[in-house]
């Protein structure tokens, strides 16, 4: 089954807990905390696995966890790290947050981006000691894994794309020149999913053609198959648009052309760009024989050269196909000309934002990812653990932040998950 959107849950693996030890060796007094760090969390990492073609492998599974850091242990011993988990996608994948940007673009076979990162491992006791606190009975705990909900489409990566109405003969065309074997009818909408087949026009020449499904006006807000696979057209590099010439509806080629046109227009003016070449199917019909000269006229008096083709029985085809790979290769030096566009990558941990203070019902919200990282790394059942997030907190300026704002002594404050009574440090 053909699945091209995917929506998970990626969480980084915990960090693991930093030790509260204290040396105890017989010919070493006051041997002093010994406690070790705890391992980082694994991240949740996506890699492009050539040959795959969709995302069906997430029908089943939308969550995903990386492994956790182990504790840290006596002697200074620091936890093991957790393994990443990597999730194999196929080539043409794009990486969406929440709120629908883009976060990374994935095209290349080995290509890896850093979705979720993992926790840092908790800092031992010793970590703490200084000059006026010398057996510090507390450790930090490990930060939580980064957790993100992600939305994964995929873009299929094809050299030529098919446009055209239903039952132009895209399906038809694509099984005769390429070894795909799309479902063939006649009846619309035979084609529920996008097809690829490889093209050999000769021993060193080949290209992917993409058999999209076919559209109909409204296209681009939903109507029909709707814009499901319009997407798809966005990585090709030519379209091929076929056309009916003995539509049995009697509608006239050229009003299909438009049609189409219309439609990918409104979907992405973008699209009108690339490069089209319009192929007239269907001459092995009467009707189609009629119709080619005055569509033919028609193509040509817009800039165009059409190709009259029959994808039943093979008529115009070998023309047609190295006309689409002369564009084709005339399309690659273009781009090659022109800037790359690169790849967009994102920073799965993003850098410490200014603090936001706001009221929201009866408490004080805290939102700083630095704040809320010290917190939750912190064992509030400790209290000399808490004196130093206190210390932290003063230091970095938040209890003056919150005077400012009027926040008065007894009122409730929460930083992330924890909410806790404010007072005057």
């Amino acid at each position: 089954m053909f699945v091209d959107r995917a929506e998970i849950e990626v969480r980084g693996g915990d960090g693991g807990n930093g030790a509260v030890s204290f040396m105890r060796q017989k010919y070493v007094p006051k041997g002093g905390p010994d406690g070790g760090d705890g391992g980082a969390g694994g991240d949740v990492i996506l890699l492009v696995k050539d040959g795959m073609t969709t995302l069906s492998s997430f029908r089943n599974q939308r969550y995903f966890k990386a492994q956790d850091g182990s504790d840290g242990s006596s002697r200074k011993r620091t936890g093991g790290d957790g393994d990443d988990l990597v999730i194999e996608v196929p080539p043409g994948t794009v990486v969406y947050d929440e709120q629908g940007s883009l976060l990374a673009d994935m095209v290349q076979d080995g290509q890896r981006e850093v979705v979720a990162r993992g926790g840092r491992g908790g800092r031992g006791n010793r970590r703490f000691t200084s000059s006026r606190h010398r057996t510090p009975r507390f450790a930090e705990q490990g930060e939580p894994g980064e957790k993100r909900n992600i939305r994964l489409e995929l873009k299929l990566l094809a050299d030529v794309g098919l446009v055209g109405l239903p039952n132009a003969g895209k399906s038809t065309l694509l099984s005769a020149v390429s070894s795909a074997r799309p479902q063939v009818a006649s009846y619309p909408f035979t084609t529920l999913q996008p097809n690829l087949g490889v093209v050999e026009i000769d021993y060193e020449r080949s290209m992917v053609i993409a058999d999209l499904p076919g559209l109909i006006e409204g296209a681009h807000e939903g109507v029909g198959l709707g814009d499901e696979f319009l997407r798809h057209i966005e990585r090709t590099g030519v379209l091929l648009h076929v056309v009916d010439l003995a539509d049995p509806s009697g509608k006239k080629p050229k009003e299909a052309v438009c049609e189409i046109e219309e439609e990918l227009k409104s979907y992405d003016k973008r699209l009108m760009e690339k490069p089209r070449l319009i192929a007239g199917n269907k001459m092995d019909l009467p009707r189609a024989r009629e119709n080619w000269p005055e569509f033919c006229d028609w193509v040509k008096g817009r800039g165009q050269t059409p190709v009259a083709i029959s994808a039943a029985t093979g008529e115009g085809i070998e023309e047609l196909l190295h006309q689409v790979w002369n564009m084709l290769q005339q399309h690659e030096e273009d781009e090659d000309a022109g800037e790359p566009e690169g790849f967009r990558v994102f920073r799965a941990r993003e850098e410490d934002k200014p603090t936001r203070i706001y009221r929201s019902g009866e408490e004080w919200v805290v939102e700083d990812s630095r704040f809320e990282r010290w917190v939750a790394m912190t064992d509030l059942e400790n209290d000399e653990a808490v004196e130093y997030l206190n210390n932290r907190l003063q230091r970095a300026g938040l209890y003056s932040q919150l005077e400012e704002y009027g926040v008065q002594p007894g009122d409730t404050v929460r930083i992330g998950e924890v909410e806790f009574e404010y007072e005057p440090w």
